[in-house]
């Protein structure tokens, strides 16, 4: 499906399952219908099952914004509990749409405790108590954190899903990757049709070097050397260090989960000569979250000056992340966008667009794990591959199944579409904007 295609589905109002392959523009779609929402007067909560998607959006996590939190059951007492909250009773009673990002790392019975919520707060028999739902992601991706030994559930076993019965729009356009070795290798991947002249493309970098004048990032599937590999190269550098601090305002606990997704430290120690990446997008400066670079020096007010890999000067002027909720800002931080790039874990590399990478997948233990670390990077001759096992090309054949039919089903829906004619979809569209359109206050006089 086209992305204008989907972006007709949605203005309709139709509940709405957004996938497609890593830099299809799921997250760039998003951003234009949310844009259209706003500009409509229409209440969107704009979610993610992760702080760090959330913050791509100005959003929170669906965990904060439902009222459910860490809880894995919710109880009658939770929810008399959350009835008494007034904010959650104001915020489920403006909003019309609820978006919820990486979808594909939120569990099935999350899904179906956020569906009940809704319904406690609106209308009781239907789903989400008739709140448009998009879900976006790609079950390709990183699956659900299993907990205690429990099993870990797709939200299309939830009763939500059949509950909701989400048009499916699968993207199909390339947005990210350059390269047609890449776009094979990932193709492949998703196929399941990994064959010889698969695998030699991706060997045939191992232990290459990268043609930059930038280190480049290396990506790791554990967590538990990137902060000392960051901080032995820094340590490494012999310049005069320079500190930037974070600073914040709203309600505390708001801030607290934008520090924790944004990826920009709140303390970022940087010196000339440090490898840096861009944790946020900002097209009209000239980079995106993942743009890599290296510190060239400070200019008189202190900022850093980044020469990025292809080349441009950029200097790193302070960024805002925030939460908002029917266009009122409740919290946001400000820090200069960038963090200490010598090293990154694949998980948080997720929903970013790398230059030059230096992978170790030898220690790959999740369905996803390759295929996220590959998808990042533009160019086959963007990655120095460390190692490699067999997991690391693996995908879950549950999922392979299921993109075949959701494919089916999205080019179903596109047909549909185009055969209403454009008179057709905006009478719905119109439909959609009249009976959810929030009435606007009067100005105040006198």
């Amino acid at each position: 499906m086209k992305q204008r295609t989907a972006l007709d589905i949605l203005k309709m109002g139709h509940n709405v399952f957004l996938t497609g392959p890593a830099g299809s523009g799921k997250t760039f779609l998003l951003n234009q219908y949310i844009g259209y929402l706003k500009g409509k007067n229409i209440g969107v909560a704009v979610t993610a099952s992760t702080g760090i998607a959330a913050t791509h959006m100005n959003g929170q996590t669906i965990h904060s914004w439902s009222g459910l939190g860490i809880k894995d059951v919710f109880t009658e007492a939770d929810f008399s509990k959350l009835k008494s909250r007034h904010f959650i009773k104001q915020r489920l009673k403006k909003t019309k749409v609820l978006i919820i990002d990486e979808i594909s790392m939120f569990h099935a019975h999350q899904l179906d405790i956020v569906n009940s919520i809704c319904k406690r707060f609106k209308e009781p028999f239907l789903p989400f108590g008739g709140l448009q739902v998009i879900l976006c992601g790609d079950f390709f991706q990183l699956p659900p954190v299993a907990k205690y030994g429990r099993k870990a559930c797709f939200v299309i076993e939830s009763g939500a899903w059949a509950e909701t019965n989400p048009k499916i729009c699968y993207l199909e356009e390339q947005h990210r990757q350059e390269d047609k070795k890449m776009l094979k290798i990932l193709n492949d991947i998703r196929s399941r049709t990994c064959d010889t002249e698969t695998m030699g493309m991706i060997l045939s970098r191992e232990n290459q070097p990268i043609k930059n004048s930038i280190a480049p990032t290396k990506l790791f599937t554990h967590n538990a050397n990137v902060d000392a590999i960051n901080d032995f190269e820094l340590q490494k550098i012999e310049e005069e260090p320079r500190e930037f601090h974070m600073t914040s305002t709203g309600i505390e606990n708001l801030v607290n989960t934008i520090k924790k997704g944004c990826l920009a430290p709140e303390k970022l120690i940087l010196k000339k000569g440090a490898v840096v990446m861009f944790v946020k997008n900002n097209f009209e400066r000239g980079y995106v979250n993942g743009t890599l670079g290296k510190v060239t020096g400070f200019e008189e007010s202190g900022l850093p000056i980044i020469q990025t890999l292809l080349g441009k000067t950029i200097i790193a002027i302070p960024e805002k992340w925030s939460i908002e909720e029917n266009d009122v800002t409740l919290a946001s931080v400000t820090q200069v966008p960038l963090r200490l790039a010598w090293a990154i874990t694949v998980h948080k590399s997720q929903g970013m667009t790398l230059d030059a990478v230096e992978m170790d997948l030898s220690k790959s233990f999740e369905y996803g794990m390759g295929y996220v670390a590959l998808s990042r990077v533009r160019r086959l001759d963007g990655i120095k591959l460390l190692g490699i096992n067999e997991v690391a090309l693996e995908v879950n054949p549950i999922v392979f199944d299921l993109d075949r039919e959701l494919e089916k089903l999205s080019d179903i829906n596109s047909s549909e579409v185009d055969e209403m004619g454009w008179l057709g979809k905006r009478k719905k569209q119109k439909e959609f904007v009249e009976k959810n359109a929030n009435s606007k206050k009067p100005p105040k006089t006198g």
